[in-house]
C-alpha cells in the first residue's frame, strides 16, 4: 500500500508541475472532470485523437510549406486547426505557438513560419512526452490497485 501512496503522490507533484511551468492549463482539469466509471478511459482516448490529428496536420503543414507557391490561406487553416484541438486538451505552450504561427501566415513570412513549424513540432513532442508518462503514472497506480487522486 506504501507503493501506492508514493505513486499518489509523485502523480499530484508531476501534475502539479505540468501546470507551474505552463504546459497544461485548466482545460486539461475540465477534461479530466468529464471522466467517470462509464467512460475511465475518457482522458486518454481525447488526447490520444489530439496526438494523431496533430500528426496529420503537421505532414499538411510540411507539405503546404514544401511548395514552390505557398498557399498562405490553407496554411493558416491548418495552424488554426492545431491551435483549436490543442487548446481543447489544455496544451497550452503548442496553443501559444500556433498563435504565433497564424500572425506569421498573415504576414506571409515562409522564414518565420519555418521556424515556427520547427519550435511548434518541439513543443507537441514535448507535451506528448509529458501526458504520457502522466498517463503511465495513472496506469501504475490502478494496477496497484489504488485510485487516482483528484486534485
Amino acid at each position: 500500500m506504501d507503493n501506492v501512496i508514493q505513486l499518489q503522490k509523485k502523480l499530484v507533484d508531476y501534475k502539479t508541475s505540468l501546470f507551474n511551468e505552463g504546459i497544461l492549463d485548466d482545460q486539461f482539469t475540465q477534461l479530466q472532470q468529464l471522466q467517470d466509471e462509464s467512460n475511465p478511459d475518457f482522458v486518454v482516448e481525447v488526447v490520444s485523437l489530439f496526438f494523431k490529428d496533430s500528426e496529420r496536420l503537421f505532414d499538411e503543414l510540411t507539405k503546404t510549406l514544401d511548395q514552390q507557391n505557398i498557399d498562405f490561406n490553407r496554411l493558416d487553416a491548418h495552424v488554426h486547426q492545431l491551435k483549436g484541438s490543442s487548446s481543447s486538451i489544455g496544451a497550452q505552450r503548442v496553443q501559444r505557438v500556433c498563435i504565433l504561427f497564424r500572425n506569421y501566415c498573415e504576414g506571409r513570412n515562409i522564414e518565420e513560419c519555418l521556424k515556427c513549424l520547427q519550435q511548434l513540432k518541439r513543443e507537441y513532442y514535448f507535451v506528448k512526452n509529458k501526458l504520457e508518462t502522466l498517463f503511465k503514472l495513472e496506469k501504475q497506480i490502478m494496477e496497484a490497485g489504488g485510485t487516482i487522486p483528484v486534485q
